[in-house]
């Protein structure tokens, strides 16, 4: 008999680095951002020690000129603009990811290995430096605007920078390698017997690709759509760098607040609230997963 399953105090001491890293590196840091949270703003910045709700108040309203909280939107369109756009940048992070996980599936294993490190290569480089290409590519007589010219499409253009075109293109190119990956090993595992059986009961290959294999591969969209979604909602370059700024999300927004405006329990606020949108989100795909098999199983 094994000591673990002899002694149950084995299994807690084989754990415990285990505990203790997640402890030193998951929950106290989120317990001192709670903290922080819930302070008053030091009179040159910081934070002090004195309980308040008033950064979560202020996400919500300012104080009008009479003393009483008046509503305000501004940060309530920041957090619905980042949601459009990581649930955007998602969407086209799956439509592109699913035909070309799909292709390199259908390889041969060399040219399989190939592609694969093909996709992974951007994630050698700096983000920095890749989304600074974004900005030699859209730019003003960037690569994109002299191509234009060179075939005589356009005479003069204006900068593709600067705006949400920028940003989500940004966006998708930083993220859809995580997308890709997840879709292949969920192809990768398909049985191709299921695939031959639907195309013996005269299934086209719409009809396969519907009932066959997108149910079949759903697992690895999952899983792409959180590794995706979840790092958009707190993106920082492509907003500051490919953004120009101008269109604020919530993670360059916490980097305002704890930067220049030196403002850190609202900066704090901010953060526990983008983290309970990505907790709700895990949450609602974790229901939706159980329910999907569950059902299955019932079938």
């Amino acid at each position: 008999m094994k000591p673990s399953s002899k002694n149950p105090n084995w299994n807690i001491l084989g754990l415990l680095p285990a505990h203790l890293i997640m402890l030193l590196t998951l929950i106290i840091p989120i317990g001192i951002i709670i903290v922080v949270s819930f302070s008053t703003r030091g009179p040159y910045g910081g934070f002090e020690y004195a309980f308040t709700t008033a950064p979560y108040k202020q996400l919500l309203f300012n104080d009008g000129w009479t003393g009483e909280l008046e509503f305000n939107p501004q940060y309530l369109i920041v957090v619905a603009r980042t949601l459009l756009l990581s649930a955007v940048t998602t969407s086209i992070c799956l439509l592109l990811s699913f035909p070309v996980a799909y292709f390199i599936a259908l390889q041969r294993p060399a040219i399989k290995v190939l592609l694969i490190y093909l996709v992974t290569l951007p994630f050698w480089v700096s983000m920095i430096v890749r989304v600074y290409s974004w900005i030699i590519i859209l730019g003003k007589d960037g690569v994109i605007e002299k191509t234009l010219r060179g075939l005589g499409l356009v005479d003069q253009m204006d900068s593709l920078l600067f705006g949400n075109t920028a940003m989500l293109l940004g966006l998708v190119y930083s993220y859809i390698p995580l997308m890709i990956l997840p879709i292949f090993a969920s192809i990768e595992k398909l049985d191709p017997a299921l695939i031959e059986a639907s195309h013996d009961l005269y299934g086209n290959r719409f009809t396969t690709l519907r009932r066959v294999i997108l149910p079949l591969t759903r697992p690895g969209m999952i899983a792409g759509a959180i590794l995706v979604f979840v790092p958009s909602l707190g993106a920082v370059l492509e907003p500051t760098l490919l953004g120009g700024g101008k269109t604020m999300m919530m993670g360059n927004l916490i980097q305002l607040q704890f930067g220049g405006a030196r403002n850190w329990p609202l900066g704090a606020a901010i953060a526990i609230v983008l983290m309970a949108a990505v907790m709700v989100f895990l949450i609602f795909q974790g229901l939706r997963s159980m329910r999907s098999e569950g059902l299955e199983r019932a079938a």
